[in-house]
Formats: structure tokens, C-alpha cells, sequence
């Protein structure tokens, strides 16, 4: 009896491993991803805008069939195919800054899968230079920390940083002297400032919060919130909000709701332009201060090239004290009626009317 146990034992644990093995060889394949590589021609460290080139798909599948492949320029549409390797000759680019191209290959089980490639595109514009001549200055509150600047029917508007420190002002021109002020929580710190359609918007630095008031009496009547973790330079375009967060990027915002409508990466022909702080829109272009600089670059609106670019050292110089704690260059204003473009700085005593003149 002993002996047929002994037998019996092995023939079961045989058995039962065949059909362990048998069980799990009938069950069905997990599907696995397609896997895609994207390729430009010619390879390179930076493009140029306008340039084209060409884009190599090409996509392997372990197991299954693909059903389709789409490949995406800049979250356009350019190509869809169901071959597993093909190529779009001719792209052109026609964005500043990182461009991407993206793949999203899908199979016949709708199992998919993407893959984005990303290139640097440069300005194929050469911004020219400038200097700049004084025509006139004014007095400007020493003790202004000035994030946002707007000439507006005669009189400027200002608007300060630092915890509490940040106001809303209105200032008569020429004489300095401020008519009408607004200090914000000093839980806030102020950052740039425009008026459209008879309010002041104003954004602050950390709190992801902006304020709208009434240009009439300062009334404070709505706030908003935006998803960029700084807010920088504000200006307008006569429909929306331009506004800049320290980076390369400016964003068009909807006075109404707030939702962004576009964004624009700001480049010139050696690279991106980061820093840009307080903001100006004159005629299709913005000028911008570059954080930590005298410098003010000339911004085209609709493709973000850096056309110009505005050396302003030395101009603070002739104006100040020993006694003067002089922080950076930001504010820039224009008064339309009479073409008049001001410029002035963080704590600075003057605030300069200037001509621009191209450098030799």
C-alpha cells in the first residue's frame, strides 16, 4: 500500500503541471505598446525659423497590427499613415523656440502609445542696435519699487512691488506728485500693471493672483487666478492681456474669463531670451526690460523675434546720490498722443523721457 502512495505522488504532480503549463500557454498575450523614433534632417544643434526640414518616423510593434500612426508638428496634424516607417520632407518651422514634434501610433486593439521630440528654433532676424538720447526727466518716488508703468490721458500709472511695499498709483506729470493711490494686502507683492476698457489689471509676483479695479476710483471689482507660478510684466494690445512670468514666454490672456488664447516664446538669432520683465505694446511690437540689465528688447507681437534691442547704460549716472539705493532698470511707458517713450528703475529719483537712436 505503501508503494502505491509513493507512485501515485509523482504522476499527480506531473498532471498537475501540465496543466499548469498547458493553462497559462492558452492565455492570451498581453498587448505591448508601439514603440516610435522620430528623426529631423539635418541634425543640428540650432534651427533657424523659416528653415525646413525633414521628419523620420519609424515605429515597432512586438506584437498585433498597427491600425494608424499621426504625426503632430506643433499639435498640428501633418501626417497620418498605417506604415510602419515613413517620412515628411519639407517642414517648415514657423515657431521661436522649442518646437515639437510628436507621434501617437495606435494598433488595431487600441492599445497606443506616444513619443515627442523636441528642437531649438532661433530668430533668423539680427536685432539691430540702439542707444538712446535724454529729452527730458522727472521726478520719480525714491522709494517705488516699480514692477508695472502706463502713460494713460496725461498722467502715469505705477504700480510697486515688495511686501508691503506694493501700491497702485496715479501720478500727474510732470511734477511727480501721486493724485490717487491703492496699497495692496501685504501679504502681496505687485508686479506689473495695464488698463483696457476703463480698468487697471495688475498681477503679483508668488500668489498666482491677479486684481482688476476701476480706473475711475481704484475700486477693487474682480481678481483672477493664472497657472504660471510668477507673475512679471503686464501689458495689453488693445483686446487682450499680454502678460510675461520672468521666462522666454509671453501669454495672451482674455480680459473676460482669463483664459489664455496664445503663447509665444520670445527668441533672437542666438537663442531665447529669458528675464523679460515690465512690458510696453506700441503698434504691433512690445518692448520688455531684461531682468538684472539696462537693457530693453524690441519684441515682435505675432512671432516673438527680438528685432531691436535698446542699450540704456549709463543713463541713471548723471541723476543720483551716493546716498541713492538704485535697484535694476523696469518700467517703461509710451504716451501715444504726443510719441513719447519714458523709462525708469526700481527706487530710482528720475524717471527719463529718451529717443531712440540706431548705434552706428
Amino acid at each position: 500500500m505503501q508503494h502505491m502512495k509513493k507512485s501515485v505522488f509523482p504522476l499527480v504532480l506531473v498532471f498537475s503541471l501540465f496543466v499548469t503549463f498547458f493553462s497559462c500557454s492558452n492565455k492570451p498575450k498581453r498587448s505591448r505598446k508601439p514603440v516610435s523614433t522620430i528623426v529631423i534632417q539635418p541634425s543640428k544643434k540650432n534651427y533657424v525659423f523659416g528653415e525646413k526640414v525633414s521628419v523620420e518616423v519609424k515605429t515597432k510593434v512586438k506584437n498585433g497590427e498597427i491600425e494608424n500612426i499621426q504625426l503632430f508638428y506643433e499639435n498640428q496634424l501633418i501626417k497620418e499613415s498605417s506604415e510602419l516607417e515613413f517620412t515628411v520632407p519639407g517642414v517648415e518651422l514657423n515657431a521661436l523656440g522649442n518646437n515639437n514634434f510628436k507621434v501617437v501610433a495606435t494598433k488595431t486593439d487600441g492599445v497606443d502609445n506616444s513619443r515627442v521630440k523636441s528642437i531649438p528654433v532661433v530668430s533668423d532676424v539680427v536685432p539691430k542696435k540702439y542707444s538712446y538720447q535724454i529729452i527730458n526727466n522727472y521726478p520719480h518716488l525714491k522709494s517705488s519699487f516699480t514692477e508695472g508703468l502706463e502713460f494713460y490721458k496725461g498722467f502715469l500709472y505705477e504700480g510697486t512691488g515688495n511686501n508691503g511695499e506694493s501700491h497702485l498709483m496715479k501720478i500727474n506729470m510732470p511734477n511727480g506728485n501721486v493724485v490717487q493711490t491703492y496699497s495692496l494686502d501685504e501679504i502681496y507683492f505687485g508686479e506689473g500693471i495695464t488698463i483696457l476698457n476703463n480698468k487697471i489689471y495688475q498681477l503679483t509676483y508668488k500668489a498666482q493672483k491677479g486684481f482688476v479695479y476701476n480706473l475711475s476710483d481704484f475700486a477693487l471689482i474682480d481678481s483672477f487666478q493664472y497657472s504660471s507660478r510668477e507673475g512679471w510684466g503686464l501689458t495689453n494690445d488693445g483686446t487682450n492681456l499680454i502678460m510675461g512670468n520672468g521666462t522666454h514666454t509671453l501669454t495672451w490672456l482674455s480680459p473676460e474669463d482669463f483664459s489664455v488664447i496664445k503663447m509665444v516664446q520670445v527668441a533672437d538669432n542666438k537663442g531665447l531670451v529669458n528675464f523679460i520683465n515690465e512690458l510696453e505694446y506700441i503698434d504691433g511690437k512690445i518692448l520688455a526690460n531684461v531682468y538684472t540689465t539696462n537693457r530693453i528688447i524690441e519684441i515682435d507681437a505675432e512671432t516673438g523675434k527680438v528685432i531691436r534691442e535698446i542699450n540704456l547704460d549709463g543713463i541713471i549716472n548723471m541723476y543720483t546720490n551716493p546716498s541713492d539705493t538704485l535697484d535694476y532698470m523696469n518700467g517703461i511707458a509710451y504716451d501715444k498722443e504726443n510719441d513719447r517713450l519714458f523709462v525708469t528703475g526700481k527706487y530710482w529719483p528720475r524717471l527719463f523721457e529718451i529717443k531712440l537712436i540706431e548705434s552706428e
